[in-house]
């Protein structure tokens, strides 16, 4: 007779990982970006280093402070037509990618300021962010924009466009706004988007006890 199977011996795990080799020789996320989010105080010196480099320093810099303003995405930013900007009525209509809920964001002192002289350097485009050829920009060309004012900016870790996405939203938890305004600011359909940074903001609490 063949001798019984032995039951009791235990598998051991593939040295691939639970999933065997999918994903085998990716970098962890914490590898490729170790910041989530820019401090406002990063914020500034990334636009200050964007606005020093090239001729075109004034639209990269501008591009920067729209997107950490209105905490949109690459792909948000790159196809902003003038159609959805109001320079007398201070007003940006924001249109959300990822099926995120569009909405009219006021646009401020620095904003108008920035986006009109940008009108002036870049006349005769239905785009607010153009190449010299009056053509929309890129994500990747955002993406290098914002790396390269990251370098020189001296950050000290690698910047990437998203990370103005998340400091809008850390920005403006941090300043005491309700979670739902937030959520509707940034164009969460779903609130635990929204709580990622109302979570960590530092004031949540400072009402709880006063004596």
């Amino acid at each position: 007779m063949c001798a019984a199977k032995d039951k009791s011996r235990v598998r051991e795990p593939s040295k691939a990982g639970k999933y065997g080799n999918r994903g085998a020789g990716r970098r962890p996320n914490l590898e490729i970006r170790p910041r989530e989010h820019l401090t406002p105080d990063e914020v500034e010196r990334l636009m200050a280093a964007a606005r020093r480099q090239g001729r075109h320093g004034h639209r990269d810099a501008t591009m920067v402070l729209i997107a950490y303003r209105h905490g949109m995405r690459a792909g948000e930013l790159v196809t902003l037509r003038w159609d959805q900007v109001d320079l007398k009525g201070g007003l940006l209509h924001v249109s959300r990618l990822k099926g995120g809920t569009p909405s009219t964001h006021p646009v401020r002192g620095p904003e108008l300021r920035a986006l009109r002289r940008l009108q002036r350097d870049y006349p005769h485009t239905p785009y607010v962010f153009t190449t010299e050829r009056g053509g929309p920009l890129t994500d990747s060309g955002f993406r290098k924009i914002v790396s390269r004012a990251g370098e020189a900016a001296g950050l000290g870790f690698p910047a990437h466009p998203h990370q103005l996405r998340h400091a809008c939203g850390y920005k403006l938890a941090a300043d005491g706004h309700d979670t739902r305004a937030i959520q509707a600011y940034l164009g969460h359909r779903n609130i635990m988007h929204t709580t990622r940074y109302t979570e960590l903001a530092p004031d949540r609490f400072k009402s709880f006890w006063r004596d």
